[in-house]
């Protein structure tokens, strides 16, 4: 089990580090709904995960995803694709940064959040998590190289649990920082905020070049 958490831990990193849902987060905390909105985000972000991470699992275990205790050749082809698709996407974001002086335009959902309540911002959280492009890669990603190392269902089971924790790790700390802190947070999570605004595009680019080329890596090590 070691070996299918340290290889998913990565593309957990990646997820969490994902700067639109910490913004998305972190505009929340600053509406009148902010702890039941954040916590439904939350709740979003972490079953969508959850649900994409067992479908997966169970295509691929079906699938022979193993075989002999090494991943089948299959799990490698669609770790390639995956990298591929990941480089591909890190090029995009980078191309579409915004030049000097420009403002990074802001998504319309952004500027509506004040009028959330808590079944929408579950539902972005799902979004976020298991539609976003970037995200689904990584979290498909994740489950086809855990369910690829053998390990009983029990198991793969944990795995994509700490998954899914560490890949929650980054919407969670705006969060837990406003439970803390209270009205002393705002500071804070404005700070974070418009640095993640400001460098949104480079963040995105430096995680997708990275985790690219190591499932390139990956599967042409399992080739």
């Amino acid at each position: 089990m070691g070996e299918a958490i340290g290889t998913a831990l990565p593309l957990a990193v990646g997820v969490s580090l994902s700067p639109v849902p910490i913004i998305g987060v972190v505009l929340m905390l600053g509406t009148p709904r902010a702890k039941q909105n954040s916590l439904a985000f939350l709740a979003g972000w972490i079953g969508g995960m959850a649900v994409v991470g067992a479908v997966v699992l169970a295509v691929s275990s079906g699938a022979g995803a193993s075989s002999g205790g090494d991943s089948a050749t299959w799990v490698s082809v669609l770790k390639l694709v995956l990298g591929l698709l990941l480089l591909l996407v890190g090029v995009r974001q980078w191309r579409g940064r915004p030049r000097a002086g420009e403002e990074a335009p802001m998504p319309a959902w952004m500027r509506s959040i004040d009028a959330f309540r808590a079944p929408k911002s579950a539902g972005l959280g799902v979004l976020l998590s298991s539609v976003n492009p970037k995200n689904v890669l990584l979290v498909v990603a994740a489950a086809a190289a855990i369910a690829g190392t053998g390990i009983s269902t029990g198991q793969q089971a944990v795995a994509l649990a700490v998954f899914v924790v560490v890949a929650t790790l980054g919407p969670a700390v705006p969060v837990a920082i406003y439970f803390a802190k209270g009205a002393g947070a705002k500071s804070i999570l404005d700070g974070l905020r418009a640095w993640m605004s400001h460098n949104n595009a480079a963040i995105m680019c430096v995680i997708c070049v990275i985790i690219g080329a190591k499932l390139i890596g990956d599967a042409i090590g399992g080739f």
